[in-house]
């Protein structure tokens, strides 16, 4: 048939066609399809395809494909990921969908972070870190050996451990190595504090002590207590330093000059906890920014405002029982806006804008450890990183969980594993 003449009968069988309906359609349809070849039913086959099969991901706005990929599970989601680089990329760059996944495996959002890939990234790493909880192998172990004679005081600061021991030296180490960065003579130490340049330690001698991580010298001296001081801290800011002591006492002191600028007495037992921080919450009595001492005993907290007015007054004694049945441990807490307190049964949480308690925790799991070097004021124990029992956020599952001195003078580890 000339080119001509088939046009023409092409036309007429489409207008034809159009006045049909479905049913006879569908009939002539069936009719061709039964005298096409294999060529023709190839043809049929490939243009059918294109048809049907839309990419309807590609072909939607992006704002309805965002709302689309938000009912889709994590595993579908990471599925299509695959499907092609178009689904690929769209999927990648959708902040909210990552986000709302990650937040529903209790992962902390920090919304400010608005790349959909580090939320992606985040996500399945959240998901590696779950599976490693619930199989026990989230957590690895190891031991630093250094010490000649008992370990009692720790610090730890982002990846470094401090150690003082009756062995009359005070160790740094690394704890993901395992390497010991300085070593230098000191006191017996009952407790220790560092930064950058300069270790602060406590001792049993009822003094206070301030060395050159560098030299190894003694920069500073601080007497005055009766008792062993078996906590401290210090604000490089303010200038000043403050420690608790087994003389029931609490001392103020100039950091630089070393002079004792005020004694906070009120407590009955030994002082077994110090902290210098800041308010973040406002009350009747203090405002956000201002700086809060808390001072612990064994059955009470007290909390001293602590601005410009060294001679301040207790502002309010925290206790958990009105008959000291129940003793508090060391291990306080105090981010400026809540107060965390441990004791022989549990966990008690304060809010510090009203000093209500908001919630006790009851003792739900243990770790197995081995036998360790046990002490009533709880100093032979310490806490890592403790900002993940808030939540994780994809960085704060690194690092030391908790260390314990060994009565063989060693500290036994327990750090997060390398999440990959």
């Amino acid at each position: 048939m000339e080119m001509t003449d088939f046009q023409r009968w092409l036309e007429s069988v489409s207008t034809t066609f159009l006045t049909l309906n479905d049913r006879q359609r569908n009939q002539a349809l069936d009719h061709i399809i039964f005298h096409s070849g294999a060529a023709q039913l190839r043809h049929l086959s490939n243009g059918l395809e294109a048809l049907l099969k839309r990419d309807f991901l590609r072909l939607l706005p992006l704002e309805l494909a965002f709302y689309l990929l938000r009912w889709l599970d994590p595993q579908t989601l990471l599925t299509c990921c695959l499907v092609c680089k178009q689904w690929n990329k769209v999927i990648n760059s959708c902040t909210e969908v990552w986000q709302n996944v990650c937040r529903e495996l209790g992962w902390r959002i920090d919304e400010s972070i608005q790349d959909a890939s580090h939320w992606k990234g985040v996500y399945l790493k959240a998901k590696l870190r779950m599976v490693q909880l619930k199989d026990q192998k989230a957590f690895e172990t190891s031991s630093l050996i250094g010490h000649s004679a008992r370990v009692y005081a720790l610090y730890y600061n982002d990846g470094l451990l401090c150690t003082g021991s009756d062995d009359l030296s005070a160790k740094l180490w690394d704890v993901r190595t395992g390497q010991c960065i300085y070593g230098i003579q000191t006191h017996t130490c009952a407790t220790v504090k560092f930064d950058e340049q300069k270790l602060v330690t406590g001792s049993f001698d009822n003094t206070i002590a301030c060395w050159d991580w560098s030299t190894g010298a003694k920069i500073q001296q601080f007497r005055g207590h009766t008792g062993a001081v078996f906590s401290l801290d210090y604000n490089d800011e303010m200038d000043m330093l403050v420690s608790g002591s087994a003389d029931f006492t609490v001392k103020v002191w100039a950091l630089a000059a070393g002079v004792c600028l005020n004694t906070l007495t009120g407590h009955t037992e030994w002082v077994t906890k110090v902290i210098l921080q800041k308010s973040e919450v406002e009350s009747v009595v203090h405002s956000p920014g201002d700086y809060i001492l808390l001072s612990a005993d064994k059955y009470e907290i007290k909390i001293w405002p602590f601005g410009k007015e060294i001679n301040c007054k207790c502002l309010k004694t925290l206790s958990v029982s009105e008959n000291r049945s129940i003793s508090l441990q060391p291990r306080l807490q105090f981010d400026g806006r809540h107060i965390v307190c441990s004791s022989d049964i549990g966990v008690y949480q304060w809010d510090f804008s009203s000093f209500e308690i908001l919630r006790t925790e009851a003792i739900s799991g243990r770790w197995p450890l081995p036998p360790y070097r046990k002490s009533k004021r709880g100093s032979s124990f310490l806490a890592g990183v403790t900002s993940w029992l808030n939540g994780l956020d994809g960085d704060n599952d690194t690092g030391l969980v908790f260390a314990t001195s060994m009565p063989d003078h060693s500290i036994h580890l327990v750090l997060w594993k390398e999440n990959g």
